[in-house]
């Protein structure tokens, strides 16, 4: 039996890293292609070594896939196709192919400019590595090759993220990437068909989540932060560049709006003015709110947000500052941390999920003595907020989207251990599927049973209508009986004379005949005679006629009697039928062996 292979080598029971590999149809798929922010050594990126030992990826991969942007999802890409190699096809988004090199770039100048480090890549494999994109359009199926074939869906979360429906002839399997089941105030829900893939690989980053309302979540985030800034505390919200970002400026911006409020809200340099040209540019990509209201007012423009410059971190009086990167482990964000840190009037919002081994992650898990570079301690006085405002699918959005897409079998990653176990029994609880779980390194291995399309011809679907017979129910399998002629690597039911007709072929009658024995004390024609009305009283809707010849025929079925030589009262049944009656011919034989009623005349 076919089988479809997925082995994460990133991402799997954990969060950061994502990179999946999928072997389908004989085809090789590398799904992302991120980096752990918990890691500031080789572990930050994925083990291409599990592909090959030496040599270049590109004899082992057919395509890579980006599901969108952020750096746990392609910051690995440059260093594996610049510095391990790979010249193959990346597919991905158009927004993720524009914001994706300067996300690279950003990340780059940090780790090498600022920090120093070696063996990183560099501003030009960047570049080089995104002239091997090609961009993708939603709901476009685009062939990769001969066999493999790929389509985008919607998947919220950020601008431009996608889910990848990739199809090898009969066998299929979606990868999400990260999604969102619930619309926001920027973009809109994930979606996906009916597809019925034979595996669904899914992040599970909440698997064992069910958030609460969106609308408390907000109220309570402006409760702390008016109240922050009431006291003339500042607060530090760490966020990635796009996406949250976004949302929370718009959710600040309508508050200051409506409070009157005069305190100064910033925003990390330089990456507005980006963030508001890519939001216009694809603004197709956003909600129908914004998409309607844009050509009066773009949401994306701020009257209360400004640009931050680090001078400012000084400044007296309350602020809110947006930084990034969101989880603190670099940047901005930990510069301006570090310098509030001792204050516990100011106050640090976490609002998304933070990988083990980062600032934000020790914080929320209560730390307040942080070691910092150069064995220095950090006292974390401020006070330290965790508001979900994740655009990753709780568990309930899991399960929407296995309602809505209908795997075969169901594959976690991007998630801990711990919650994916929780997530999987409920999965195979309520589904009745498997569902797999694999580590970095470890491989799932799904059997599949294709399906093989065959077309069938028009005048044997109307003789079918034709008999008579019941509508065809979609959702319900249905016997056809025709001729299955196979032409150029494709399959059609056909009649039996279209067939012949297209072979050049002359027909020949193919009868079964079956002798029954009965003990019946009566003369032949008598026996006979018995039979018929037997059959008339137990196949109703039937064509039963008794012959002149001696003979009873139920549809193209024909019975004979003839008595025994020596026992006149030991009757043989001659049965014969064409292939067509076989089912009836069969049930015949059976009924008439267990001897006729008694009572018949």
């Amino acid at each position: 039996m076919p089988e479809i292979n997925v082995t994460p080598l990133g991402a799997g029971q954990d969060v950061g890293r994502s990179c999946i590999l999928v072997s389908i149809g004989g085809k090789n798929i590398m799904l992302d292609c991120g980096m752990h922010m918990g890691y500031n050594d080789d572990r930050r990126f994925p083990d291409f070594s599990y592909i090959t030992q030496n040599g270049r990826l590109t004899d082992f991969l057919d395509c890579v896939i980006i599901s969108h942007f952020h750096l746990d999802h392609c910051g690995a890409l440059p260093y594996m196709s610049e510095m391990v190699g790979y010249d193959g096809p990346i597919y991905m988004t158009h927004p993720t192919k524009a914001i994706c090199p300067i996300l690279l770039e950003d990340f780059r100048k940090i780790t090498v400019d600022k920090k120093g480090e070696t063996n990183f890549f560099t501003s030009q494999m960047i570049k080089d590595c995104m002239k091997k994109v090609v961009p993708l359009n939603l709901h476009q199926t685009v062939q990769v090759d001969d066999e493999l074939e790929i389509k985008a869906y919607y998947a919220g979360h950020v601008l431009g993220a996608a889910m990848v429906h990739i199809k090898v002839g009969s066998e299929s399997v979606v990868y999400t990437g990260d999604y969102n089941m619930t619309p926001d105030r920027h973009l809109g829900a994930a979606w996906i068909d009916k597809c019925r893939p034979d595996i669904l690989i899914s992040e599970s980053t909440y698997a064992t989540t069910i958030r609460d309302s969106k609308r408390c979540r907000e109220r309570d985030f402006l409760k702390k932060v008016h109240e922050t800034i009431e006291r003339g505390g500042k607060v530090l919200i760490p966020v990635f560049a796009l996406g949250r970002a976004q949302e929370l400026c718009i959710l600040l911006e309508t508050f200051w709006e409506r409070m009157n409020l005069k305190a100064p809200i910033y925003f990390s340099t330089g990456l507005t003015e980006k963030a508001n040209h890519y939001y216009k540019l694809f603004i197709t990509w956003t909600n129908q709110k914004i998409r309607k209201t844009f050509v009066q007012r773009n949401m994306f423009e701020f009257k209360h947000i400004k640009a931050f410059d680090r001078s400012y971190a000084d400044n007296p009086g309350p602020m809110v500052v947006f930084a990034t990167p969101g989880m603190l482990h670099a940047g901005q964000s930990l510069q301006i941390f570090k310098k509030w840190a001792g204050n516990e009037k100011n106050m640090v919002i976490m609002p998304g999920y933070c990988v083990q081994g980062t600032i934000g992650h020790k914080i929320l898990n209560g730390q307040r003595k942080l070691e910092m570079e150069g064995r220095a301690t950090l006292d974390v006085k401020l006070q330290v907020e965790y508001m979900s405002f994740s655009a990753h699918a709780d568990a309930k959005g899991i399960m929407q989207l296995i309602r809505m897409a209908e795997p075969r079998n169901m594959l976690l990653v991007h998630g801990e251990a711990v919650k994916m176990e929780f997530l999987k029994g409920k999965i195979e609880q309520e589904f009745s599927i498997d569902c797999y779980m694999p580590a970095n390194g470890e491989t799932a291995t799904v059997t599949t049973n294709p399906s093989v399309p065959v077309d069938i011809s028009l005048n044997l679907l109307k003789r079918e209508m034709a008999l008579g017979g019941p509508l065809p129910d979609p959702k319900k399998p249905r016997t056809m009986h025709g001729t299955l002629i196979m032409k150029e690597n494709s399959l059609k039911l056909v009649s039996s004379e279209q067939a012949l007709k297209e072979l050049g072929l002359n027909e020949h009658q193919l009868r079964f005949t079956c002798r029954v024995q009965l003990q019946d004390p009566h003369s032949d024609p008598d026996t006979l005679h018995r039979i018929y009305t037997h059959l008339k009283s137990v196949l109703k809707g039937y064509t039963i006629q008794h012959l002149p010849d001696g003979t009873v025929m139920v549809e193209s079925i024909v019975i004979k009697v003839s008595s025994s030589a020596e026992d006149t009262n030991a009757k043989v049944l001659l049965l014969s039928w064409s292939y067509q009656d076989e089912d009836l011919g069969s049930f015949l034989s059976t009924l008439l062996k267990k001897g006729l009623p008694s009572g018949l005349c």
